[in-house]
């Protein structure tokens, strides 16, 4: 299998505390980062064509 060339770009977000939590408790639970988290729901997000 050929490795992925990463290009990277890092990004800040804003989080409330409940938020931060949130992916905090998620990811203790899953033993995930939290990069590898936020990565898998970008790439599951649908981008559907304007009319």
């Amino acid at each position: 299998m050929a490795k992925k060339k990463w290009s990277v770009k890092r990004i800040t977000v804003n989080l409330a505390s409940t938020e931060v939590e949130t992916l905090e408790d998620y990811c203790t639970a899953t033993g995930r980062p939290a990069a590898d988290v936020i990565r898998e729901l970008i790439r599951k997000l649908k981008i559907e064509a304007i009319a």
